[in-house]
């Protein structure tokens, strides 16, 4: 099954205690796409400034993501600046440069237009929508919003959760939007408004799933070893709809595996710069850190031999 996801592709500047980098590959597709392309066929829509380099978009592409909807634009490629505290309590934005993105009103080419799945990234509410309006008839939507966008443009936003099937967003912008202050009762709130699954991230703290009026909660990956969380979750939306695209229904069980998926695939991103640690992830490092995360803790839901033969080939 295609899956698109419509997002920013970036260059991050990150510190952490173990070191920096400058205009590392970031961006929410980018992370996005180097999850989902593990389970299925990924597509990108993005813009970039000329001052990107093209050798960054063969990373993708080797991972077998198309990105012949990636536009070329002149000018600069978003930048992100952030410093995080020695625990990653905290993180500082140092600065944001949208240049290019700040005028990106995605073209969806009619290959992409007809994706049977469809992530609309962190944009500007408008923007989706009006993707929302390029696509044919997509099986599936989700979309993940901010508290910016909760607070400056509240119409827009829910003018697209009316048409979207999935919510991902953090605690905290799940109570601001909700106006609950309990994510149970959040979640009945935001059902009301479209979106019938929402997927709640809490970090280190896992995520939680609310659908059919039922909620299950899932522990991250406990790690010893974490060094830059940036993209961390965009990397969970990208294994959550990676192996949804896979699946012969969306339905519980399905949901429930691709919160296995996501939780999975997130705790390699965070364990490296940038996109480096997801994009060296194999469909056998998955299967080992299911066993880990699952063994005698929760039943799985998550079949990962069931989708291995189709995958494209990652190098070790």
């Amino acid at each position: 099954m295609k899956l698109l996801v419509v997002g920013s592709v970036a260059y991050d500047s990150v510190e952490t205690r173990h070191g920096k980098v400058d205009r590392a590959l970031g961006g929410s597709a980018t992370f996005f796409a180097m999850a989902s392309s593990l389970f299925t066929a990924t597509s990108v829509v993005a813009v970039v400034g000329e001052d990107f380099h093209r050798s960054d978009l063969d990373r993708l592409e080797r991972r077998g993501v198309d990105v012949s909807g990636v536009e070329f634009a002149e000018g600069h490629t978003f930048r992100w600046g952030g410093k995080y505290s020695r625990h990653f309590e905290t993180r500082t934005t140092l600065f944001t440069e949208l240049n290019v993105f700040a005028n990106f009103k995605p073209k969806l080419p009619q290959k992409h237009a007809a994706a049977d799945l469809v992530f609309l990234a962190n944009i500007h509410p408008d923007l989706q929508y009006d993707v929302l309006e390029q696509c044919k008839q997509p099986r599936f939507v989700a979309l993940d919003t901010m508290n910016f966008w909760i607070s400056g443009e509240r119409p827009s936003l829910e003018r697209v959760l009316r048409r979207v099937d999935a919510l991902f967003l953090n605690d905290e912008e799940a109570f601001a939007l909700s106006g609950e202050g309990n994510v149970i009762q959040a979640a009945r709130k935001i059902h009301a408004m479209g979106p019938q699954t929402v997927v709640i991230k809490r970090g280190e703290h896992g995520a939680v799933l609310i659908h059919g009026g039922q909620a299950w909660i899932l522990p991250a990956v406990m790690l010893d070893h974490v060094v830059d969380p940036t993209g961390a979750g965009d990397t969970f939306a990208g294994g959550f709809m990676g192996y949804l695209a896979r699946q012969p229904r969306i339905d519980t069980a399905a949901l429930q595996g691709a919160m296995v998926a996501g939780t999975i695939a997130a705790s390699f991103a965070v364990q490296d710069f940038s996109v480096d640690a997801i994009e060296r992830a194999t469909m056998a490092d998955m299967r080992s850190r299911h066993e880990l995360l699952c063994s005698g803790l929760l039943p799985s839901g998550l079949n990962l031999a069931a989708v291995e033969g189709n995958l494209p080939t990652v190098a070790a």
